[in-house]
């Protein structure tokens, strides 16, 4: 599903790397533990779906090569993540929807969970 379709269905806002809404998303991953992500079999075109807004899922988000990253319960990344994001091209993007609406939302449009 391309992410550009992902934003829409969640009602969300793109922050940064908008020439990228175009990716594939194959596999989504809700966690706020980013030892959770790095526990994670990551898989190609990950979306991250995640209400903790800081450096660290920058820098985990870069370490795993996930596809995007999805702020949820209004969350917005501060100026350094989206610098972060856009130098290696990770599109971020942010919704007013919790994480148990964003994720079932998700999953009735059958993308797949990471675990």
């Amino acid at each position: 599903m391309k992410l550009a379709e992902i934003k829409d269905a969640v009602a969300a806002k793109i922050v940064c790397c908008d020439h990228l809404l175009t990716i594939d998303i194959e596999v989504v991953c809700g966690a706020d533990l980013m030892s959770d992500v790095l526990a994670c079999d990551i898989k190609p075109n990950t979306l991250l779906i995640t209400s903790l807004a800081n450096t660290q899922v920058m820098r985990t988000a870069e370490m795993v090569e996930l596809a995007a990253i999805l702020f949820v319960r209004g969350k917005k990344p501060n100026q350094q993540m989206i610098e972060m994001a856009e130098e290696v091209s990770i599109p971020l993007m942010c919704t007013d929807e919790n994480m148990f609406n964003t994720c079932g939302k998700l999953y009735k449009l059958d993308l797949t969970g990471c675990w």
